[in-house]
């Protein structure tokens, strides 16, 4: 009995033993004791030398290796520049190990440096998001970040310049991983003064954890600024020169110099030219048409500057400090002619003839702080505090004359003058962080955010060239609005499953403010609603070639403080627009099924369901004016089947495809809305050429087919075909490049609106046929001192190295 009971004892522990699993942790430094960012770690067994574990270090040079069963292993470590270093065998025994510091020897061959040769392709497709690398894209020199939105996959432009994400609006915009302070008309003017050469990567995030802000129904556009890591001091400089219509100067010059405890960087940025734009609207409205045809030309100067530093306090902290600052002047002018004639008729009545001619000076400021902390054993601590001003004033001045049908004779004339000066502040704090918890990873974090807009209204009326404030339509309009959030999010994997859940709470307090001479109900509207906001997802490994995955986000829209605003503005003598403070926010529940193939073709498909949609609407005011204003039009499904896949067709032929069609229909209880159904599919295509003598060739380009813009609009079909080709001279440090955009100018958009009584046709499109010469230099060594940076999707394929 004795010996059996010893035996079963014994068997239990050799079980115990034999199945207890353990972690190895360490350091990587170089031979000038400093760290060896982003090395692969290799754990193989003494025995056969087989792969057990790998892992990448990280910037600190600390590197985690998880679930290791006791054995008799030896590390095997590499990084471009420096020898394969093999350490001395070791035993994983009883516990948890933390490896002595390995020290890699730097290659002699490359003089104690190492050369940076990989690139980045110009789409990658990852496990969360799909990445637009600009700095790769040869047709996007010389352009502006709205521009290059237009290009990246997935993403169509609507009317008034909307972002449709797999069927959607309500893309959130984030500038280096903070969501944008701007909103509406100041966010897509702001991105317009921001340069392709001042622009690292476009990311598209549709199913954002809970650690992201909810808002944004149809996920997260984030522009992720240029910052050179390299060692040493490098930068670039670069000129380009564009035609269209008009002609286009832009320059750029970036500096970044690192040194073991410091790096420093700084951008500068300009573009000037002027860029014209159309729009036609035909108009019925109470038996009456109105076809107005506009062209407007913008006149901007724009600077962009951008500097900070990073101090590395220890091989576990790091504090930062980051500027930005954009200055945008320059004028506008629009031209409108608009015949007016009853609708049984074939000839005018009356012709109106206005202009909107604006002056306008725009600066946007904004500082960030932040502290980083990571150690080998998991944890992590990112503390931000972020602080912007944007300041915006604006004179306009809108002459609008009538005249009898064939325009001899001058009937009337109303001249209007508007000064609109905008004043935003903004004030954040957040903090996230992270531990190993139960074999995962535990995030917990909490964000404030503060935003005062001012927005001033006055309204002259212009009367032989003597302006009398006009204090009926004058008015202000101050905006409060604080979000207080926490999150929870937690991630762990088993084997082939890696499961990952979260949950967000966000408290909105608002206060919008109307002081005008006339009384409104709406002066003041107040709102305090909290909201939760679930997410989580699955990934299964079938096996190496293939993985599934299934995510779930609900996601907020805020109304943006124009919309809110009650007050109504001229657009010209028959147009105007008008806020709605009761305007509700729309929510949206998103599910998305996707398979990934050897790690390229992927394959989504996904639903989602909006409630409160929310869009401008164009409604009749009076017998012949119109009114624009937002208003929670209908509840909005989606379904959306989504294919990419990034190739190399040939070692010089290199390819990326994308392909999204979606579903969508709009259902209202309201009169006046007619319900809308609509089936769109979308293309995009890239073809890289390399060809001999250091000479690439680009072939780029997009379609739409018809589609529903802001849930009234049914659009025709849109597309753009994009040329560009490059030279590199000077070892690599100088190159041109030469490139058309919209070779064919078929990117101008066409379609039709109805609402209660009021029936527009409409068309527009803006200058975006031009051909762009691009130089650029960089200068500084191409080399990374002592440091080695991470190839081109690696993250993603570590992902794919399994233990045996």
């Amino acid at each position: 009995m004795k010996n059996l009971l010893l035996t079963l004892c014994c068997f239990v522990l050799c079980s115990v033993a034999f199945s207890q699993t353990f972690t190895v942790t360490g350091l990587v430094k170089t031979d000038a004791n400093e760290a060896m960012s982003f090395a692969t770690v290799a754990l193989l067994n003494s025995k056969d030398s087989t792969l057990t574990k790998a892992d990448i270090a990280d910037e600190n040079g600390g590197f985690k290796l998880s679930a290791v069963k006791s054995g008799t292993y030896f590390m095997k470590i590499n990084g471009v520049g420096f020898k394969t270093y093999n350490s001395l065998v070791f035993n994983v025994a009883t516990e948890n190990l933390d490896l002595p510091p390995f020290v890699v020897q730097t290659a002699t061959r490359l003089l104690n440096e190492a050369v940076v040769s990989g690139q980045k392709p110009m789409i990658e497709v990852l496990a969360d998001k799909t990445v637009f690398n600009v700095k790769n894209a040869m047709n996007a020199a010389g352009t502006n970040c709205f521009e290059l939105l237009r290009k990246a996959p997935g993403v169509i432009v609507d009317n008034n310049e909307n972002l449709i994400v797999e069927g959607k609006t309500g893309a959130m915009i984030y500038i280096d991983g903070k969501p944008s302070v701007l909103q509406g008309q100041d966010l897509t003017n702001y991105l317009k003064t921001l340069q392709a050469s001042d622009i690292d990567a476009i990311e598209i995030i549709t199913q954002p954890s809970s650690r992201f802000d909810a808002a944004g129904n149809a996920g997260i556009v984030n522009i992720r600024l240029k910052k050179d890591k390299r060692f040493g001091t490098n930068g670039t400089f670069a000129l380009g020169v564009a035609q269209g219509i008009y002609h286009k100067l832009n320059s750029s010059f970036s500096v970044n110099n690192r040194t073991r405890k410091v790096n420093f960087f700084a951008t500068y940025s300009n573009q000037q030219g002027k860029t014209q734009s159309f729009m036609d609207l035909y108009r019925q409205q109470a038996n009456t048409v109105f076809d107005l045809k506009t062209v407007t030309v913008y006149d901007p100067k724009t600077h962009n500057v951008r500097g900070g530093l990073d101090y590395f306090l220890n091989q576990k902290s790091t504090f930062g400090l980051v500027l930005n600052g954009n200055f945008d002047k320059g004028t506008s002018q629009m031209s409108s002619r608009t015949p007016i004639r009853a609708n049984s008729e074939s000839a005018p009545s009356r012709v109106l003839v206005a202009q909107s001619n604006t002056d306008y000076d725009n600066q946007n400021i904004s500082v960030n702080s932040n502290y980083r902390f990571q150690d080998t054993s998991g944890h992590s601590l990112n503390i931000d505090l972020d602080y912007g001003a944007y300041n915006s004033n604006r004179l306009n001045n809108q002459p609008n004359f009538y005249f009898n049908g064939n325009e001899t004779t001058r009937l009337s004339e109303q001249i209007y003058e508007m000064n609109t000066p905008i004043d935003i502040s903004i004030l954040t704090f957040k903090s996230d962080y992270e531990q190993s918890l139960l074999g995962g990873k535990l995030g917990v974090g909490f964000k404030f955010s503060t935003v005062k807009t001012d927005n001033v209204f006055d309204f002259f009326d212009v009367i032989k060239i003597e302006k009398t404030k006009n204090l009926e339509r004058s008015n202000q309009f101050v905006y409060n609005e604080n979000v207080n959030a926490a999150y929870l999010n937690y991630n762990r994997k088993w084997k082939k499953i890696n499961v990952q859940g979260g949950l967000r709470v966000e408290n909105t307090i608002s206060d919008g403010n109307l002081t005008s001479t006339i009384a409104n109900k709406d002066n003041q509207v107040k709102r305090n609603y909290t909201n939760w906001f679930p997410s989580g997802g699955i990934t299964f490994n079938i096996n190496q070639i293939n993985s599934m995955a299934l995510n779930y986000s609900r996601r907020i829209e805020r109304p943006n403080y124009r919309a809110l605003n009650p007050f109504e503005q001229k657009i010209d003598e028959l147009s105007s627009s008008k806020g709605n403070p009761f305007l509700k926010p729309q929510y949206t529940n998103n599910i998305k099924l996707s398979h990934t193939y050897k790690y390229t073709l992927t394959t989504s498909m996904s639903y989602s369901h909006t409630t409160d949609f929310f869009a401008q609407i164009t409604d009749t005011l009076q017998t012949i004016r119109n009114v624009m204003s937002a208003q929670n039009i209908a509840n909005q499904k989606v379904i959306n089947l989504g294919v990419s896949y990034p190739f190399q067709a040939s070692k010089w032929w290199s390819v990326y495809l994308s392909a999204n069609a979606f579903h969508s229909t709009f259902d209202s209880k309201s009169e006046k809305f007619k319900p809308i159904a609509q089936t769109t599919a979308s293309f995009y295509a890239q073809n890289t050429f390399t060809l001999p003598q250091k000479w690439s060739l680009e072939v780029s380009g997009w379609y739409s087919s018809p589609s529903v813009w802001g849930g009234t609009y049914v659009t025709k079909s849109i597309g753009s075909l994009d040329l560009a080709v490059q030279k590199k001279l000077l070892d690599d440090k100088l190159s041109a490049r030469l490139s058309v955009s919209d070779v064919f100018f078929t990117s101008f958009w066409r379609g039709e609106s109805s609402f209660g009584d009021l029936s527009i046709k409409g068309r527009g499109g803006w200058e975006s046929r031009q051909i762009r010469l691009n130089i650029a230099y960089n200068f500084g060594s191409k080399q990374v001192k002592s440091v080695f940076k991470r190839a081109t999707g690696l993250e993603d394929e570590n992902s794919r190295i399994e233990s045996k």
